[in-house]
């Protein structure tokens, strides 16, 4: 391994990433290069190759920064799960790689959805480095502990059926109507990529607390162990409920078959820290078999919404097949307190509707 200084002027014309938005930039003093294995979290300087699927950059203040060949950013390494995106692992040195999320994210593209264009590719300059030489990782900078014991805040859980069923706006819609009642609402995405859009939509709609696992030093989820994942969800909610708020929501990212969400939505751990789940689909097959899935699991399955409200047809289909409540999002909010109130009984004085006739009455 070799070491370099770094001229901290450099840093006015890098874009740096949101997954580092936690990092004490002016801390960087060296740049390491050579014989090095990159590892979860490690910040790296790379420079733009050429365009690809990512465009642009979103950077720490959410900004969404236009990329052009030649740039220096600020990413960290990390792998990546996105079915309609990018499958990614970490490289086991600094050759060229890809940015596959624009968060922030340098990895090796192993596979695509058909429908999106190859990755942007990198070529890193080299991991960044403290004035004693060492690696700088996201882990270094993260939420302080908490010692919270106490009860947690009634919290309501959104899973879904696959990536892009809906559960942002499942999530941001229920926080919404909780807000409107004049709650104090924690909100937090517990897995997934690092990405800044659904942190700023949950305190868009009305969230006083939004965290996620990169506020754990974690750019990604995909590949870390089932006990980290575990940590990931008591650390921040706990966090939350620290902050003395009324009530917790939290998004699960992908679907119920992903290795990493499936782990911890069927542990013990889970079961035991939310009052209430309610699953995003985009069909009534999927609201079906995410049912069946979380019923063997004792979860308390609290409605169904996501994409497939989009669609009148779909939403009788779910109604008939799963015989559950079925919200929209404008539903979502007028029924957010008796969500809350009633996290473990489907019994709310709520009609949902299709169209302009009531399809399945909750008395």
């Amino acid at each position: 391994m070799n070491l370099y200084p770094f001229n901290s002027e450099r840093l006015n014309s890098i874009k740096a990433a949101y997954s580092t938005r936690r990092v004490d930039l002016s801390k960087i003093a060296t740049i390491l290069k050579g014989n090095v294995k990159p590892q979860v979290g490690d910040l790296v300087l790379a420079k733009i190759d050429k365009i690809g699927q990512h465009t642009r950059i979103e950077l720490a203040t959410g900004r969404k920064a236009q990329l052009f060949v030649g740039d220096e950013i600020i990413v960290s390494y990390g792998n990546r799960y996105a079915p309609d995106q990018f499958e990614a692992m970490i490289p086991e040195d600094l050759s060229p790689c890809h940015l596959v999320a624009a968060g922030g994210l340098a990895s090796t593209m192993l596979s695509k959805h058909t429908k999106i264009s190859s990755a942007t590719s990198i070529t890193p300059l080299g991991l960044l480095g403290d004035a004693d030489g060492k690696r700088m990782n996201l882990k270094h900078w993260t939420i302080p502990a908490t010692n919270y014991i106490a009860q947690l805040p009634p919290t309501i859980a959104v899973v879904g059926a696959s990536m892009n069923s809906g559960k942002t706006t499942t999530v941001a819609n229920l926080i919404k109507g909780l807000h409107l009642s004049g709650l104090k609402v924690g909100a937090a995405k517990i897995t997934g990529t690092g990405a800044g859009g659904d942190i700023w939509l949950m305190k868009d709609a009305g969230a006083n607390v939004a965290l996620d696992f990169t506020d754990m030093g974690f750019p990604s989820t995909y590949k870390l162990s089932s006990e980290k994942i575990k940590q990931i969800f008591l650390t921040l909610t706990h966090h939350l409920a620290a902050q003395e708020m009324d009530v917790i929501v939290l998004e699960i990212a992908d679907g119920l078959y992903q290795e990493e969400t499936a782990a911890l939505v069927s542990s013990s751990t889970f079961r035991q820290g939310v009052q209430g789940v309610l699953f995003a689909a985009n069909s009534a097959l999927g609201a079906t078999a995410g049912q069946q899935w979380l019923k063997q699991y004792q979860l308390p399955l609290l409605g169904i919404s996501g994409t497939l409200t989009m669609s009148p047809l779909a939403m009788k289909e779910a109604v008939t097949a799963t015989g559950l409540p079925i919200f929209t999002p404008q539903q979502l909010q007028a029924a957010a307190i008796e969500l809350i109130s009633h996290p473990k009984t489907i019994n709310y004085p709520f009609t949902t509707t299709v169209g302009d006739s009531k399809t399945f009455q909750m008395c």
